[in-house]
């Protein structure tokens, strides 16, 4: 009887409604901490990995699991990502004259951005495989899914690439912005989408709504680039 309730208790855990409201429910919570609290660590995504890795850990329930009953939140993150296109429009002004030095720069981005961490990673001797996850690091994760799909990467690490790559630009990139001095409200923007896409574009958008648009362009701009760069990078450099 114990056993069986178990087994009950076990399929109710890992069903679509329960995960999906724990995937909603410790996000909501890191938002509350991080209004309440203001501390920079204390980001919403963060929040619900701490709380939703250990949780999975001790109910047994697989990632595979996890990931085929929440997987309407991965279908959303596309539409998410197009919906910056309307505070883009807002801001639309400032842009115009600029198009060209935007482009340029996160041409410029995606290149370093790519051929670094390719370089690095083979430094330490790391295998394909794991650098074609890498690869992606700076783009979206349905991009991401894709490119390393295509070359050879793992899909499930290459989103856990471009999770840590996001927070980590969250975190330190104004803080480091700020300490070079740039001021440039586009730079800042256009530095943040590029290096750590939509969770960065999240910060970017509290420091102002032009750094959060131009930000969310920059994300698109860098997703179309890194696409067209990485194939070229897997048949001559992995």
């Amino acid at each position: 009887m114990n056993e069986q309730l178990i087994e009950q208790l076990k399929q109710l855990l890992s069903g679509e409604v329960f995960l999906l409201c724990l995937v909603f429910g410790t996000f909501l919570f890191g938002v509350y901490l991080y209004k309440r609290l203001r501390f920079s660590l204390l980001q919403p995504l963060l929040i619900s990995v701490v709380i939703i890795i250990p949780f999975l850990k001790i109910t047994g329930i697989e990632y595979t699991t996890f990931y085929e009953q929440t997987k309407v939140l991965n279908f959303m993150l596309g539409p998410s990502v197009v919906a910056l296109g309307y505070v883009l429009y807002e801001q639309i002004e400032y842009i115009k004259g600029n198009v060209l030095s935007m482009l340029t720069a996160v041409f410029a981005g995606s290149i370093v951005g790519i051929a670094s961490v390719v370089l690095i990673a083979k430094a330490f001797g790391a295998d394909k495989a794991l650098v074609a996850s890498l690869a992606p690091k700076s783009v979206t994760t349905p991009i991401a899914i894709s490119i390393a799909e295509n070359t050879g990467g793992i899909p499930e690490l290459a989103v856990a690439f471009v999770v840590i790559c996001g927070l980590f630009g969250g975190l330190i990139g104004p803080i480091l912005l700020r300490a070079i001095g740039i001021k440039s409200k586009i730079a800042k923007g256009l530095a943040i989408g590029s290096a750590s896409h939509a969770l960065g574009t999240t910060r970017a958008m509290e420091m102002g709504a032009l750094e959060g648009a131009i930000s969310g362009l920059a994300i698109g701009i860098m997703g179309i680039m890194t696409a067209l760069i990485i194939p070229f990078v897997d048949k001559f450099f992995l």
